[in-house]
């Protein structure tokens, strides 16, 4: 008996009861610490709560599933596009009193979206139409040749432009190599309907209202007359002056005329008796080409007076 005493008091006999329900305890109470401190437990505490997530006021977790997935990073919802302002033209089928063949055509510069009538793809001579197109022709090929025009050749592309002069156009027309710089103007403006006339001069040149918006379309965007001389022939499409200052700016309120750049072509064709009146245009987000025919005889003034009226038609409302 008092060897089994000696070996309780050195710690090398049976452990007593007392001292088991101690260790049991002690071990219960770190699992319950460890519960409370684990995110999802039953037993977890404010303090897993502000661990794990931001809980609710007090501390208390609420950490069920469909709160987990609330507080998920949400993804980016996508932005809605921006609608496009509408362009000042109602696309219509037009029924107006107007005698002989007319045609027209819009294109929105934003988009490349065209509309028109229904026969937008046919074709008419461009008379002097076409002149911005042989100078912006003649500018591009300047600067590309590392070339700079002297200003007595400025003078005469400004003659050109702003008063429709025919000298100084068929010079211009020489330069550029004639035929070749209507098939230039067909390729680089990705015209569909229209075609050179061959060795009949610039302006027996046929285009098309779609195609004129098209070329419109060409100059504005500086494939026509390229980086360096665009806005100097935007400019003086603007300034377009006495005959040839008519059709479709003329149906805007005249604090917007001066912002629209024009081309205007007219011509009596004694060969069809017809007369050949068309209107080129180009605004701040759309070109627009308007073609007219009609007998001979009822003189130029007809013709310039209906552009502006189909014009006129196709506006939109507080325009």
């Amino acid at each position: 008996m008092a060897g089994n005493r000696r070996a309780d008091r050195s710690g090398g006999g049976e452990a007593s009861p007392l001292r088991l329900i101690a260790i049991a305890v002690i071990l219960i109470g770190l699992v319950l610490v460890s519960l409370r401190l684990l995110p999802g437990s039953p037993f977890e505490s404010s303090a897993a709560a502000r661990w794990g997530d931001s809980g609710t006021p007090g501390g208390r977790s609420t950490d069920t599933a469909s709160d987990r997935s609330a507080r998920q990073p949400a993804s980016p919802s996508p932005s809605p596009s921006p609608s496009l302002e509408p362009l000042p033209f109602v696309a219509k089928d037009l029924k107006l009193d107007i005698e002989g063949w007319y045609s027209w055509s819009v294109l929105d510069r934003r988009t490349g979206k065209i509309i028109g009538s229904k026969n937008m793809g046919e074709t008419s001579t461009t008379a002097s139409m076409i002149k911005s197109w042989i100078v912006a022709d003649y500018l591009r090929r300047a600067a590309d040749n590392g070339q700079t025009p002297s200003d007595a050749k400025l003078a005469d592309a400004t003659r050109i432009i702003r008063d429709s002069d025919n000298t100084r156009a068929e010079q211009f027309y020489n330069t550029v190599g004639r035929d070749a710089s209507i098939e230039r103007l067909i390729s680089m403006c990705k015209l569909t309907d229209s075609s050179v006339a061959p060795d009949k001069g610039w302006s027996r040149t046929a285009l098309s209202p779609r195609d004129t918006a098209r070329l419109g379309n060409c100059i504005a965007t500086g494939t026509a007359a390229g980086p360096k001389w665009t806005k100097w022939l935007l400019n003086e499409m603007k300034l377009v002056r006495g005959a040839g200052d008519f059709g479709i700016r003329k149906a805007f309120p005249a604090a917007e005329q001066k912002q629209i750049a024009i081309k205007n072509g007219w011509i009596d064709r004694t060969r069809e008796q017809e007369m050949h009146i068309n209107c080129l245009a180009i605004g701040d987000t759309w070109t627009m080409g308007v073609m007219v025919k009609y007998p001979i005889d009822m003189g130029y003034d007809y013709g310039m007076k209906n552009c502006e009226k189909i014009t006129e038609a196709l506006l939109r409302p507080g325009t």
